[in-house]
């Protein structure tokens, strides 16, 4: 049976109401591949969510390398704003008519990482995955919505990066199709200029543009993500705009623009 991981974060969730076009739409796309006899999993980041919050308590945001540099009271509150975008997410697709749970990568050991240490703290490194909570929810009927708040090896909380978490899952469940829902449509070879948007894209060309520096910043994770699950299982990569009701449908369906990572 086929299974796909869609990954929606970033401005895609800047609206967490029940009736918010993109979750609306969002729960029709999942509900159709069930349909179709097909699992899904969601997984979700919430950076503008993080971000709101270290403002009002008054903590500096850091990135190096496209991750979030996680100190302990960081950890704190990333556990906490996401925690919050899992339970606001799974209520607005519940209520759309999608039976769906809400995860952490804690719940039964569904993903453990060790933190990376110096100079990003507490942010994960790629995760391991235990599929059989999934399974099991899979089976009872239910989609699973994945925080990405993993487990260490001492029980101790660690931010994983959602593309991350997101590309572990898809390669653990020999996904179908990662489809990773960004803020741009697609990725550039320049990220200043559309007209070097790529429509497709080999594992080699994106090692190339890391090692280039033309994938920058949230970007950086995300390929890193694409090229994770593609080793692990996951048949191919699609990244689109997830600000854009029904992302999913038109990404697999190849009816927007995208960008396909193959091997």
């Amino acid at each position: 049976m086929k299974s796909y991981v869609v990954k929606i974060g970033g401005h895609a969730l800047d609206t967490l109401r029940p009736d918010s076009e993109v979750l609306v739409a969002l729960a029709s796309d999942v509900a159709a591949l069930r349909d179709e006899s097909t699992h899904v999993v969601v997984v979700h980041g919430g950076g503008p969510q993080i971000q709101a919050l270290l403002d009002a308590v008054g903590l500096e945001s850091r990135f190096h390398e496209g991750l979030r540099v996680t100190d302990d009271d960081t950890m704190e509150i990333v556990a906490m704003a996401l925690a919050q975008v899992n339970l606001r997410l799974v209520a607005a697709l519940n209520r759309a008519g999608l039976a769906s749970v809400g995860l952490t990568g804690a719940d039964q050991s569904l993903m453990s990482a060790t933190a990376l240490g110096p100079p990003w703290g507490r942010a994960a490194s790629v995760p391991t995955v235990k599929r059989e909570l999934v399974e099991t929810l899979w089976a009872s009927g239910v989609t699973p919505v994945v925080s990405s708040i993993v487990t260490d090896e001492h029980g101790e909380l660690v931010n994983c990066n959602a593309d991350a978490a997101a590309g572990a899952l898809a390669g653990a469940l020999h996904a179908e199709a990662l489809v990773l829902l960004s803020d741009v449509d697609q990725l550039r070879r320049d990220p200043l200029d559309v007209e070097t948007s790529l429509d497709r894209v080999t594992r080699d060309e994106v090692l190339r543009m890391i090692e280039e520096g033309s994938i920058l910043e949230g970007m950086r994770p995300k390929m890193t993500a694409a090229l994770d699950a593609l080793e692990g299982g996951a048949c191919r990569v699609l990244m689109a705009n997830g600000t854009t009701p029904h992302a999913v449908r038109d990404a697999l369906a190849g009816s927007s623009r995208r960008t396909e990572v193959v091997q």
